[in-house]
């Protein structure tokens, strides 16, 4: 693999990773009522709901970072983005059948950026394999 690839990569997982992390710890340390102030289904859904969400973000932005960084197991990497792109479709989901269409943008540029992680570490793996 390209060096200017694998430093792409670590920014894309680097960034993507402190993205999730942010969302998983307000959605699970947050009152709702402040929740609710930036993202307004938060306010409309159980609790448990949206710390099932909070939950799966940390996931999402560990499993980016940590199997990769460590080199322990590094095919839970790109499983971890995959993961994240099966995320950002059912959030998309969410919202449009909320009619909050308009609010996908966000999720397409996520799974856009995982599917490049999922690509591009996948490859590694690979390489590595053989």
């Amino acid at each position: 693999m390209k060096k200017t690839t694998n430093v792409f990569l670590w920014i894309a997982q680097t960034l993507l990773s402190i993205t999730l992390i942010w969302a998983g710890a307000l959605k699970n340390i947050q009152p709702i009522e402040k929740l609710e102030l930036m993202w307004p289904w938060a306010g409309q859904v159980s609790p448990a709901f949206v710390q099932f969400t909070g939950v799966i973000d940390l996931l999402g932005g560990i499993g980016l970072i940590v199997p990769a960084l460590f080199r322990i197991k590094p095919i839970l990497t790109p499983i971890a983005a995959l993961g994240i792109i099966l995320l950002m479709i059912s959030a998309s989901v969410f919202h449009i059948s909320r009619g909050e269409g308009t609010q996908i943008g966000f999720n397409i540029v996520v799974a856009a950026i995982a599917g490049f992680i999922a690509y591009g570490r996948l490859k590694v793996v690979v390489i590595r394999s053989k």
